[in-house]
């Protein structure tokens, strides 16, 4: 079973409704219209398709339109994901969806504050061979704003938790716009560290301890194991900065997932998705639109993120 997360960057629709960005407000002068938008579409339903996903989480989707009019590109071209769902409560511009070539028990929303300055994440769990699966699809504020806010978005994640059971099948996965090891690069920057060195991704999921899969150590039941960890060092990357390669999209699993019995993690399988054809010189191959004053669309390039991968055995 294979399992991937992909933040898209930016698939708008091009209805005249719902909050946009104003380089997608449709038929402007940054010319976000019918032709770029088929483009886009059939540019991301590429990767998407190539990585061929049992169950992929999409982050920056705009509307259950665009997500729905993506599935229909995906089936044009040979990929058929029969179930689909969208976070889609908060009428935020851009949002977390799943889709999925296995069923959903159920597929809900966790409301992360009522502000509109956090993204609600995703919920959703499956019946794989008679065993459950929990799913959850998070997009984590932006490095525009500090830890504080990044760890709201944690706790909400970590409550729900709390009440499934940490003794259950679990996957977090998304954009959690925080690397591996968040806590050891962010200390001296002022701007995100406002929390004393508390990081959401490393303090309330509890991942700092536990930096090796195995089966002789026992570990804490309430510790997640983020997959980067079972991959060469160079591979950890899902983001290019200025040049500098980052992590800001991971897999994170429960214990469960390591042990070995029902559903369970395939070691060294994580993976980040780095065709050659989704680079530009040495950045990924973002979609392009000019930083002129008026900002227009060039109709070229998929993502600013890679997606990652991991893969699972089902007994």
């Amino acid at each position: 079973m294979k399992i991937a997360t992909y933040n898209v960057e930016n698939l708008f629709d091009l209805e005249k409704d719902g909050y946009k960005y104003k380089e997608y407000k449709p038929y402007g002068k940054s010319l976000w219209n019918k032709k770029h938008y088929k483009i886009k579409l059939q540019n991301i339903s590429k990767v998407i398709k190539d990585i061929n996903a049992d169950i992929i989480g999409l982050q920056e989707i705009h509307s259950l339109k665009a997500l729905k009019d993506l599935r229909l590109q995906l089936k044009k071209q040979g990929l058929y994901y029969q179930y689909y769902s969208i976070a889609k409560k908060k009428n935020t511009a851009i949002k977390t969806a799943f889709l999925s070539k296995i069923p959903f028990i159920y597929s809900k929303e966790l409301s992360v504050t009522s502000s509109y300055k956090y993204r609600n994440i995703l919920e959703s769990k499956f019946n794989i061979n008679g065993n459950s699966l929990y799913i959850f699809n998070n997009h984590w504020k932006s490095k525009s704003g500090p830890e504080s806010m990044r760890i709201v978005s944690a706790k909400t994640l970590r409550d729900r938790i709390e009440e499934i059971g940490f003794d259950k099948n679990i996957i977090l996965l998304g954009d959690f716009n925080s690397h591996y090891e968040e806590y050891l690069l962010f200390q001296r920057n002022r701007k995100h560290n406002n929390t004393n060195g508390k990081t959401g991704i490393n303090h309330v999921l509890r991942t700092i301890k536990q930096t090796q899969k195995s089966l002789h150590v026992e570990y804490d039941q309430n510790n997640f194991y983020n997959l980067w960890y079972d991959t060469d060092k160079h591979k950890r990357y899902s983001y290019i900065y200025r040049g500098k390669k980052e992590a800001l999209d991971n897999i994170l699993v429960s214990q469960p997932l390591l042990n070995e019995k029902n559903i369970s993690y395939i070691p060294n399988s994580i993976d980040n998705f780095d065709k050659e054809y989704l680079f530009k010189k040495k950045n990924v191959y973002r979609w392009t639109v000019s930083r002129a004053r008026v900002p227009k669309h060039k109709g070229k390039g998929y993502s600013d993120h890679l997606a990652v991968i991991a893969k699972f055995v089902v007994k």
